[in-house]
């Protein structure tokens, strides 16, 4: 499969990002997008980035503009750096998935493309050439600490004291900011399994293998919680003292509230839980950040969005115990990290009890690698196309009370429970969401139905 864009950002095998694919997409979104000048441009921990990184900036200077080389740093670090330049950025990284895998995430002067971005930059692709002057190339240093202070400066030196908090640390990018970031918050930062190739973790479906882990350490070293990332860092992982994981979509509604926003926008497969709680709005969108900015953009008041992986999209300059923390529009890990533990802090709580003081809804979430896109999308139009294939499929299942087919297929059911199917958009994998009134009946519905998908598509 060709590399291609997804739900955030290209994506595709390493030996298909080569030098000149990689270069014409750079020159493809500099022709059909706003850059103010430059670009600035940003890695992730892969043995590949480099190498496509500097393809990017040969390619930014080829076009006449001048290059930023921010080496290694988080995605939301770029993003923030580069929106307050007003230029634009190109991030190499293909988040969570495997290392045989890369991509390119691109921003605007005032945040992530569009999809209709995407679709000019696919139109001016194999169209536009280099010009005659070289651009410029400058290495920048100051975007790292400048991620970690907006927290800082936001939270305050004491929103964390008095916690002992473990950073996985992996081959996440974010590593040494979000560390350096807690600790100067009050946390006692313990450091983790910090790793020197590259391990895809995506936050969203956490391996049992994993899981245990985490637990294990919880335990081994008296942890209040324990955080990691994905590799880019635009998505959080938070572990509880007991070694249970938070969900994304917890921590979206937990940091709304921390930050007063009276809106959320967020996508169809996350967590109904954030409906009860009060807020004046909760929009749903398709999956992906560019649905979720779209639908942010288009509401009132102060907005916040935030994704079933745990990503979080700030829109509006929220006041904190220290000091303001302004919008930023693009997924941000160290936010959603931070806040509820900060909160549970404030209330003298753990972050257990924080959180089974929500509503009693759980999601649980997975995938199938290796099944085609092709295939997937087949199999799910079968299913909502032909009811009688789908009563089939669910035969198990209470009684249907529900489809929404916003992105994909979510079916609801009389007992309360929702089963949510679709593809993967960054590789070749098919995605089950389940939500349940308990933790257990969740996990057990996701693993469930994957297998009877497994049993259909392999």
């Amino acid at each position: 499969m060709p590399p291609k864009f997804g739900t955030s950002g290209l994506r595709g095998l390493v030996t298909e990002l080569t030098d000149d694919l990689v270069a014409d997409y750079t020159r493809a979104f500099l022709t059909a997008c706003p850059h103010g000048g430059a670009v600035h441009v940003g890695q992730d921990l892969r043995a590949s980035s480099p190498g496509i990184a500097a393809a990017v900036i040969d390619a930014v200077r080829g076009m006449g503009l001048q290059a930023v080389d921010h080496g290694a740093l988080p995605t939301p670090a770029l993003a923030l750096a580069s929106m307050g330049a007003g230029q634009a950025a190109v991030m190499v990284t293909g988040s969570h998935i495997p290392a045989d895998r890369n991509g390119l995430k691109f921003y605007l002067p005032d945040g992530e493309i569009a999809k209709s971005h995407e679709a000019a930059i696919g139109a001016a692709l194999g169209s536009v050439s280099d010009t005659a002057q070289q651009g410029a190339y400058s290495r920048e240093e100051g975007a790292l600490p400048a991620y970690v202070a907006r927290y800082v400066e936001a939270f305050g030196t004491d929103a964390l004291t008095g916690l002992r908090i473990g950073v996985y640390e992996h081959s996440s990018v974010a590593r040494d900011a979000m560390a350096e970031a807690l600790s100067q918050m009050g946390a006692d930062v313990v450091r983790l399994a910090r790793a020197d190739s590259f391990i895809p973790v995506d936050t969203e479906a956490v391996d049992a293998d994993t899981r245990d882990m985490l637990k294990r350490w919880c335990a081994e070293h008296q942890l209040d919680a324990l955080v990691s990332t994905d590799g880019d860092a635009d998505r959080p992982m938070v572990v509880d003292a007991q070694g249970r994981l938070v969900p994304g979509d917890v921590l979206g509604p937990l940091t709304a509230q921390w930050l007063g926003a009276d809106g959320v926008c967020t996508p169809v497969s996350s967590n109904t839980l954030v409906d009860q709680l009060g807020f004046a709005q909760v929009i749903r969108t398709k999956i992906g950040s560019p649905f979720v900015i779209a639908a942010m953009e288009a509401a009132k008041g102060k907005v916040v969005g935030y994704e079933a992986n745990g990503g979080f999209l700030l829109g509006f300059d929220a006041q904190g115990p220290a000091g303001v923390i302004t919008q930023l529009m693009t997924r941000d890990c160290l936010l959603p990290i931070a806040a509820p533990l900060a909160m549970a802090n404030a209330k003298d709580v753990s972050l257990a009890t924080l959180v089974s003081d929500l509503p009693k809804r759980f999601t649980a979430a997975d995938r199938i690698a290796g099944i085609p896109t092709e295939a997937s999308k087949a199999f799910i139009a079968e299913l909502t196309n032909d009811t009688a294939a789908r009563a089939a499929f669910f035969a198990h299942r209470a009684a249907e009370t529900g489809v929404d087919l916003t992105d994909g297929l979510r079916v609801s059911f009389a007992d309360g429970s929702v089963i949510h199917l679709r593809p993967s958009g960054n590789a070749p994998e098919f995605r089950c969401y389940a939500e349940a009134e308990t933790v257990s009946r969740a996990e057990a519905l996701m693993r469930e139905t994957l297998q009877a998908v497994a049993q259909r598509l392999r």
